[in-house]
This record gives structure tokens, C-alpha cells and sequence, in this order.
């Protein structure tokens, strides 16, 4: 935007004398029972429905065990009519080793709930096999402690989320994704920027020193190989990275309309801070400073998956009422191609601060920010009522982490009227509040809008780079997304722990 209008339980059996009779029977059957035979169905029990067996013949067909009947499958042993003590089944769970039936928690695949070894061998009885099946000659399930075959979930650390996963699952997939703070895919695990140390120069192709790519390691970014890297020089960032699938990675930015020479790089080293105990370092954008992807002369000339048109997205911000400088125009998001203030409608970003010359939140007057609100070319809007001034639902975000949000709908909503929302909250501590939610400006070229799909960072459209502010990842959302999908994205946020 132009500057001047742009923008078995251990179970004791007690062994009755009647089964000392049959022991050298039930023994050799015991031998093999764990063999690692299937068992027989364990007709040593006929009477035996989880009550051990009431019968005292040691089991007409049970009383030593035959052919593997003396027990139930995996169920701890010679099920069933081993002994007339109800319960006992037998010398129960002498079928095997008890628990052996695999070496527990091995059976499960690796970040599985452990199956409890190899399940169903029927050889050794216990948590291995059918661990989990009442013993029908005994007490149910004396093979084993059902379900202990292995710790659940212990073979694999579970995959974080990240705000792309949230978004993407509810069919609002990210076109781009830029931090250089965090991974915003719980899978990603490519590099988050691209330091450049020692000399520099103004445009996409900045770096003339040395460069090294910035990754991730648990979970953050990794600042401790930057520190190496950058000790006793200079560094600079040279390229952001877009972590979707779209190559959508911002270099610093060509001219433009507005400002016709290129704009240089963030310092790397300007703004450190923290993240749940992790050092790391944000983008701290001072006039002549703006990054940019997908124009005529970027570094990625076509932008791949943004919105275009009178299509809806989504985007957000990670910044900070410090160090915002109240010129045109502390954006992220969409806009032209060219470079250039192509009319209403040619841009939809979202903007915070303090209005410049443009729009006010409550309680109006450009000193009384900074609000989040939606640069869409030709204006900066807290909202619509009539005009843009003095919008009374939208506050000021007075937080050193600010979550910004713009919803940027089709022209068909509000009955023809278009729509666009605006959302903010500390990004620390709870929800979004809804700043707007209503219509588009009734102005010629906002309804449909005209959107064409660059990138930016701390520019306007044009390239007018006279603002300022903190920024630590952002993200352009294909589609309008729901309130209660930003609010996931928003616990995604806080549970990073900015500034911790």
C-alpha cells in the first residue's frame, strides 16, 4: 500500500492333595502345554465357567491332560478340573512360566500399545497370549496380568501438532508457512531460515558472505547452531522458509511502486527471546526492511496455493505491540504480484498497529492502538460501519505477544455485502475476541475482492517500507475458517510458551 494512499495378580492356588495324585500326569501334560501348542480348548474344565470347577474328578477328561487339554488358550495353564477346590483349575497357571507368553511389550509394534508379546501362541500362558481372556477352568485370566504385555505407546514418541495440522484437518490446508522461531507442522523437519554472515546487499539475492540454514532440533528452532555460526561476525536473514509443500520462501524484497529500490534484511540477531526455555530469535522489521515471495522480480517469482481473486483465506501473525513504528505498513499476507498499488481489493494481509493514516479501532486516534486489522489496498480497516474509523468492537491489543488474525471471505456472504473478520489475543494466555466480523467497505473494488497471491512481510504492496514491528511466524490458509478452528490454533499458540 502506498504511503500516501496505498496498502496371577499373583494368585495363590491352593494345591488340594487330589492334585498331588495326578501331578506326574499333569506335569508331562504341562510340558506340553508349553510347547508352544495352541492349547486345547481346555475340556479339562467342562464345569469350570469362571468358577474353577466344581467337579472333583480331577477332570474326566482333564486329569492330567492328554492331548494339551489341560487348560483354556493363553488362559495360565491346566484350566479347569485339575482339583475340586473350586477355582483352582488345576495347578493353575503351571502351563508355563506365567507371563512368558512373548517378552512383554516387545509384541507391539514400536509407538503401538504394547499387545502384550506374541499374542495367541498359546504356548507359555500369560500376558502373551490371550492374557486377556477369562479363564473358563479358573479364576479368569490367572494366566497373566491381562493387558500387560507391554508399555503402551513406549516404541514411538508421539507426532506434535503444529497450526498447519489444525488447520489442514479442518480443510483450511496451509498455502504458506514462515517462522523462524518454530515448526508449524508437528512433522516438519526442514529448515526454518537462512543466516547470512558477514557482507550484504539490498534485494532477493542479499547475501554475499557465507550462509548457513537454520533448523529444527526438539521441537524449536535451532539458535544454538546460529550462535556458533554468527559468533564474531555479523548475520543476517537472508531467506525464510516456507515449511508447506509450496516453495513459498521470502527473500528480502525488490522495489516497487512506492519505494523503487530493493529492501534489505533483518539483522538475525535483533530479536531474541524465548520459547518454553528455548532460546530463539524473531524478525525485528525497521523501516527500509520487508520481505517478500511470488512477484515479478522475487526470489520465487509465482506464488503456488495462495488465494487469488475474490477466493477466501485465512491469516495469522505471532507480533507485539513493541517496536511497532506506525508507518505503511507492518503487514503479512496477500498481496500484488507487480509490486505495485493495483487499486481496491489487490491485497487482503493482515496489518497491526497503529492505523497510520487509514482506519482506527476503539477508541480511535492513531496513538490509542495497536489493533489488528486487514490491509486490502487503498486502506487499512478496523472494520466497516459506515467508515473506518472509531470501530468500536475492535480493541486494542496491548500484549508483548500478540495473536492477529484476518478471515478474508467471499463476495457472496452478507447478502451480496462481502465479509471479512478480524480476530486478537495475547498469544500468553486464553481466546481469541472477535475485533470484527461483518462486511466488507463499501467502496468500489472490495466486493469481489481482486486478491493475486504475493507474499509479504513488514511491506505494504508497493513496497512502502516505512514501518516497524516484531513478527515471529505467520501462516495464509486456504478458505474462511471457523472460530472454533482459530481457537485450536490459538491453544497451539499459547502451549508454545512465548516469552517462557
Amino acid at each position: 500500500m502506498h504511503l500516501e494512499m496505498s496498502q496371577m495378580k499373583k494368585i495363590r492356588f491352593a494345591v488340594p492333595l487330589s492334585v498331588a495324585l495326578s501331578l506326574g500326569v499333569l506335569v508331562a501334560s504341562c510340558w506340553s502345554f508349553s510347547s508352544g501348542s495352541s492349547g486345547g480348548t481346555g475340556s479339562g474344565g467342562s464345569s469350570g465357567d469362571n468358577t474353577g470347577g466344581t467337579t472333583d474328578t480331577g477332570g474326566s477328561t482333564g486329569s492330567g491332560g492328554t492331548s494339551d487339554t489341560g487348560g483354556s488358550p493363553g488362559t495360565g495353564g491346566l484350566v479347569g478340573s485339575g482339583g475340586s477346590t473350586p477355582g483352582t483349575g488345576g495347578i493353575v497357571g503351571s502351563g508355563g512360566i506365567v507371563s512368558t507368553g512373548g517378552t512383554p511389550g516387545t509384541g507391539g509394534a514400536a509407538g503401538k500399545a504394547g499387545t502384550g508379546g506374541t499374542p495367541g501362541t498359546g504356548g507359555t500362558p500369560g500376558t502373551g497370549g490371550a492374557a486377556g481372556k477369562p479363564g473358563t477352568g479358573g479364576t479368569p485370566a490367572t494366566g497373566g496380568t491381562p493387558g500387560t504385555g507391554g508399555t503402551p505407546g513406549t516404541g514411538g514418541t508421539p507426532v506434535a501438532t503444529g497450526p498447519c495440522d489444525i488447520l489442514a484437518s479442518a480443510g483450511n490446508a496451509c498455502a504458506a508457512a514462515h517462522s523462524t522461531v518454530r515448526p508449524l507442522y508437528g512433522s516438519y523437519t526442514g529448515n526454518l531460515y537462512q543466516v547470512c554472515k558477514g557482507s550484504f546487499t539490498t534485494g532477493p539475492n542479499s547475501c554475499k558472505g557465507t550462509t548457513k540454514d537454520i533448523g529444527v532440533v526438539a521441537g524449536y528452532a535451532d539458535s544454538a547452531s546460529q550462535d556458533s555460526f554468527c559468533s564474531g561476525g555479523t548475520c543476517t536473514i537472508s531467506i525464510i522458509y516456507d515449511q508447506s509443500p509450496n516453495g513459498n520462501h521470502l527473500k528480502p524484497a525488490p522495489g516497487g511502486g512506492a519505494v523503487g529500490s530493493p529492501d534489505n534484511p533483518a539483522n538475525a540477531t535483533d530479536l531474541k527471546t524465548t520459547l518454553n526455555g528455548h532460546s530463539v530469535y524473531g524478525i525485528l522489521i525497521k523501516p527500509g526492511m520487508g520481505y517478500r515471495a511470488g512477484c515479478s522480480a522475487c526470489g520465487v517469482v509465482t506464488p503456488k496455493g495462495t488465494a487469488t481473486g475474490d477466493a477466501a483465506e485465512t491469516e495469522y501473525m505471532v507480533t507485539s505491540q513493541n517496536n511497532l513504528i506506525d508507518g505503511c505498513c507492518f503487514d503479512y499476507g496477500n498481496a500484488e504480484t507487480d509490486s505495485h498499488d493495483d487499486g481496491n481489493g489487490t491485497m487482503d494481509a493482515v496489518y497491526f498497529g497503529g492505523g497510520v493514516v487509514w482506519g482506527t479501532g476503539s477508541p480511535g486516534g492513531h496513538n490509542n492502538g495497536p489493533w489488528v486489522m486487514a490491509d486490502s489496498e487503498n486502506g487499512l480497516y478496523a472494520g466497516w460501519d459506515g467508515d473506518d474509523q472509531n470501530i468500536a468492537t475492535n480493541t486494542p491489543l496491548k500484549f508483548n505477544f500478540v495473536t492477529a488474525v484476518v478471515v478474508g471471505d467471499v463476495a457472496s456472504q452478507n447478502s451480496g455485502k462481502g465479509r471479512f473478520a478480524l480476530y486478537g489475543a495475547d498469544a500468553t494466555n486464553g481466546a481469541l475476541t472477535t475485533e470484527y466480523d461483518g462486511i466488507r467497505p463499501a467502496k468500489t473494488g472490495y466486493v469481489p475482492m481482486h486478491k493475486q497471491g504475493s507474499i509479504i512481510l513488514g511491506i505494504g504492496g508497493d513496497n512502502s517500507n516505512s514501518a516497524g514491528g516484531e513478527w515471529f511466524e505467520g501462516v495464509m490458509a486456504s478458505g474462511a475458517a471457523s472460530l472454533s478452528t482459530l481457537n485450536a490454533v490459538q491453544a497451539n499458540i499459547v502451549a508454545t510458551k512465548y516469552g517462557k
